[in-house]
């Protein structure tokens, strides 16, 4: 697979990340963690993530630069629509207290890793959190080279090291189906400055 128009993707229904639920990674560390402030979510799609955490009290906000998945986040979310902006991560602005990262990072070939950390670094609020999923092992097929685009425990350190420390990292023991043992779900957190 060789995706490089999300937004046809979305139209085609060839959304293989689209588990039709919130990351349950996720889902478990937000019923033990508390988040406050705003909260975004990069690579929103059609917004699981975000009904999760809006469900749980949370002021999260979804962003996508597919307009067909904030479309249809708007159609299977009508009360949260205004919480679903169609932007490019690249370029936009604002200020959040909490990034809540599953599959963005993932769907960037890596050569965009370092303007993805910068990207999160100018959104969030000094000691802010970068609260992610990343995908640590993705099931490819013999001669795929991605999306998804793996990452290894290692290569993320190394990545955000410069700007953030690390508060937890471990594997999950939940997952989708199939994802067992291939996330990582790492909360780090922003240096204040």
């Amino acid at each position: 697979m060789n995706i490089t128009d999300w937004n046809q993707a979305y139209q085609d229904n060839f959304t293989p990340w689209d588990k039709g639920l919130p990351s349950p990674p996720l889902v478990e560390w937000v019923a033990k963690n508390q988040l406050s402030g705003r909260v975004l979510v990069p690579g929103c799609g059609v917004g699981h993530d975000v009904a999760h955490l809006v469900s749980s009290g949370i002021d999260a906000y979804g962003l996508d630069i597919a307009p067909a998945a904030v479309a249809r986040a708007k159609e299977r979310y009508p009360d949260l629509a205004e919480r679903f902006v169609c932007a490019d991560l690249f370029e936009f602005r604002g200020q959040y207290d909490a990034i809540v990262e599953h599959t963005c990072l993932c769907a960037l070939p890596p050569e965009w890793r370092v303007k993805y950390r910068d990207a999160v670094v100018s959104l969030l609020k000094p000691g802010g959190l970068l609260v992610g999923v990343f995908f640590i092992n993705p099931e490819m097929d013999p001669g795929e080279t991605g999306p998804p685009f793996g990452i290894s425990p290692d290569e993320l350190t190394t990545l955000f090291a410069e700007h953030f420390h690390v508060v937890e990292s471990h594997v999950p023991a939940v997952a989708y189906p199939g994802r067992e043992g291939r996330e990582n779900l790492r909360v780090q957190r922003l240096a204040a400055t």
